[in-house]
Order: C-alpha cells, then sequence, then structure tokens
C-alpha cells in the first residue's frame, strides 16, 4: 500500500475525478486503501467506487466542503477546450492552493507538461508551468509530475491518433508531425501518481515521466495504423499547415473539438522528451513501450463497448 511517512493511510481528494486520468487514479487508490473523495461538478452523476463531492476549481467557495480532512489533494483540471484557458487556469490554480492551505492539506500532486523552461514553450506547455507554480503560493507543497503524450482509451491524444488512423487510408500532415516526443502509457502515469502521494521526500519535488519510446508523431500514428489497422498508412509531411489548419483538419476528420486540438497542436511543435530519471528512484519499473500502451488502449476499448 502507498502510505505517508507516518505509515497512516490517507484521505485523498482528486479533482477531475471523472476524467481520464481521474477516474483510474480513483480506482487504484481505493484498491491501495486509501479514503478516496472524488470531486465532480454533478455528484449526483457519479458512479465511480469513491465518495463523490460536489465541487468546482473554478468557483472557490465551492472548495471548503471537499477538502475537509484531506491530506493530499491531486489537480487534474485544465480547459483547454476554452481559448482563454491560461487565464481561467491560472485562476483555478490559485483559488485551489489557498483552499488547500486553508483546509491544512499537507500535499498537492499535479501533472503537469514535458518541456525544458530553456525551450520557447507554447501556450498550453506555458500555462502548466504557471499553475505549478500558483498551487504552491500558499505555502502546500506540490508535487510535480511533467508527462508528453499520455496514452489510453479516452485520452484526448490518443482519441486524435485513433480516429485519424481508423479514418484515413492515406494522410498528408504538417512539418511538426516529424517532432520527437516520449509517449507514455495511462497505466504508467497511475502508477507514478500513486507512488507519490502522501510520500515526504516527493513534496515540493518535480518528476519527468516518459515512456519506453522517443518517437515522431509520424512513427506514432504508424505504429498505431500497424496495431488498429494490421498495415502502416502512406504519410506524407508538408510544411504548409498551419496549428489553425491542422486543428480544423482534426475536427473534420475526428469528433475532437477544434479548440482543444488547436491548443494540443500548438505544443506539438515542441520536442519534449524525459531528460530526467529521477522518479525511477521513487517508483521503481520499467514503463510501457509505445505500442505495448496501444495495444492496452484497443483492448480497453474493446472491453467497453
Amino acid at each position: 500500500m502507498t502510505q505517508s511517512s507516518a505509515g497512516e493511510q490517507l484521505t485523498v481528494l482528486v479533482t477531475g475525478a471523472t476524467g481520464f486520468i481521474g477516474s483510474r487514479l480513483v480506482r487504484a487508490l481505493v484498491d491501495e486503501g486509501h479514503t478516496v473523495k472524488a470531486m465532480t461538478r454533478r455528484p449526483d452523476d457519479y458512479a465511480g467506487p469513491a465518495d463523490p463531492v460536489e465541487g468546482d476549481v473554478f468557483d472557490p467557495g465551492t472548495l471548503a466542503g471537499p477538502m475537509e480532512g484531506v491530506d493530499v489533494a491531486v489537480y487534474l483540471v485544465h480547459s483547454l477546450d476554452d481559448n482563454d484557458f491560461e487565464r481561467k487556469d491560472a485562476e483555478a490554480a490559485r483559488g485551489f492552493g489557498l483552499a488547500a492551505a486553508a483546509s491544512g492539506v499537507r500535499q498537492i500532486v499535479y501533472m503537469g507538461g514535458l518541456g525544458k523552461d530553456a525551450d520557447q514553450l507554447s501556450p498550453h506547455l506555458r500555462s502548466r508551468r504557471e499553475v505549478e507554480k500558483l498551487l504552491g503560493t500558499s505555502g502546500v507543497p506540490v508535487t510535480v509530475l511533467r508527462a508528453a503524450i499520455v496514452v489510453g482509451a479516452g485520452g484526448i491524444s490518443w482519441e486524435m491518433t485513433r480516429q485519424l488512423v481508423k479514418n484515413l487510408p492515406a494522410m498528408v500532415v504538417p512539418r511538426w508531425a516529424d517532432t520527437r516526443t516520449q509517449p507514455i502509457s495511462i497505466d504508467d502515469v497511475t502508477r507514478y501518481l500513486i507512488g507519490v502521494i502522501g510520500v515526504e521526500k516527493t513534496f515540493g519535488q518535480v518528476y519527468e515521466l516518459g515512456g519506453a519510446d522517443r518517437l515522431t508523431y509520424v512513427e506514432m500514428l504508424q505504429q498505431a495504423a500497424e496495431v488498429i489497422n494490421g498495415r502502416r498508412v502512406p504519410i506524407v509531411t508538408v510544411p504548409v499547415l498551419t496549428p489553425r489548419l491542422s486543428s480544423l483538419w482534426i475536427g473534420l476528420v475526428t469528433n475532437v473539438d477544434s479548440t482543444t486540438a488547436s491548443n494540443l497542436i500548438d505544443s506539438m511543435s515542441t520536442e519534449v522528451l524525459q531528460t530526467d530519471y529521477a522518479i525511477q528512484d521513487i517508483v521503481p519499473g520499467e514503463p510501457l513501450s509505445y505500442r505495448e500502451a496501444v495495444e492496452r488502449a484497443i483492448a480497453e476499448e474493446k472491453r467497453e463497448r
């Protein structure tokens, strides 16, 4: 069981508890024996294994109740589907950190985005960095896990990939598709989150996460096509597709919201690779390969049909 340094079981608040990462984390924490509060704006609709609590990070007045008695608060919320996401996410992070401090929360755990601060970060990644800082401004130690693309059933980035290779016999992709990244399985992300929750030596630390493979987006599309379709798809790279045009194209071919797609695509021209492996000292174990992550995502989708 993952426990704090004192050895006691924890009360953990998970924001975004019905989301892609949050729903899996809630199940894993419950399996570990922790008391879990699943924060959602619609608790009456919650069907997960934990106790639902009503709260909204964009409304600080709703946070005192959910925070009561909480040891660790996990922050998994963003607003990439909003054109004003940088301002909204900054205000939400500031308010959440203040509420956590007022309630005596001992640790905030946050999922950020991989990428070096020295690079010219996209608005999406720049916002993730700002949220990291603002969560801790009221004094609660923040543990940050930074990841690139997280692969799993229901994830936005995975849905873009899956639907593109399933719906198109061939593709014309922009130059940024030759940029390298380091995709990671949702199973590994959940394992790392569990491994830092309540662990005092991780308080105030930033950890980079990555899967076993470093791939370009073209290589990711090709491997996904091999698993899904049993063959590769012809892909041609061209220099003329802007992020805006790319997002409109994705909106036409997939059911991913074009605003969300645009905000994600803005980040894809920056190479994001894991360069620090300190997380392995905290949570030992080798991460899955991209192909293994894709196979697990496909298997999960088949089970849920």
